[in-house]
């Protein structure tokens, strides 16, 4: 049976992000965003939910987000969950689950920092149509797939 692992978020960065290069000089950059989910209560008392989540993306799309957002930015972010695990200094395991963005859509006005995000989904598609993906395969490790066609699904 096949699986699907697919993210769709659109939220504001909360600080600005953190870009770095691995040994093989291939761009990597890390935020934070924030997805905000609002509610009147039965009772009728407005109600706010704020979940942050940890964006990895790879490449260009690394540069491009180092470039052009900073926090407060609203972004669309395409991407998958995964988890990674390390020892930290005391060798107690540590885990960390991150969306591995593989699609980035810059939201808001161009120079515009405090741009908030519109209230319907459908403006941002209709305002941005350009999105970037990422073309080579999103991960650190120097393995991966190709980018063919049908020939390349393990199922």
């Amino acid at each position: 049976m096949a699986s699907i692992n697919k993210v769709i978020l659109i939220g504001n960065l909360g600080r600005d992000p953190e870009l770095r290069y691995t040994p093989q000089g291939r761009p990597v950059v890390n935020f934070s965003l924030a997805t905000t989910e609002r509610w009147t209560s039965k009772s009728g008392e407005k109600q706010e939910r704020t979940e942050w989540h940890k964006v990895v993306l790879w490449g260009r799309q690394a540069e491009v987000a180092n470039q052009y957002l900073k926090k407060g930015s609203p972004c669309y972010v395409e991407g998958r969950i995964t988890t990674r695990s390390w020892e930290d200094k005391d060798k107690v395991k540590r885990y960390s689950t991150e969306i591995e963005g593989l699609t980035l859509q810059l939201l808001g006005s161009r120079g515009d920092s405090s741009a908030h995000a519109p209230s319907q989904p459908d403006e941002y598609f209709d305002s941005f149509p350009e999105t970037m993906t990422e073309s080579a395969p999103v991960g650190g490790g120097s393995g991966g797939g190709s980018s063919g066609g049908d020939d390349d699904l393990p199922f």
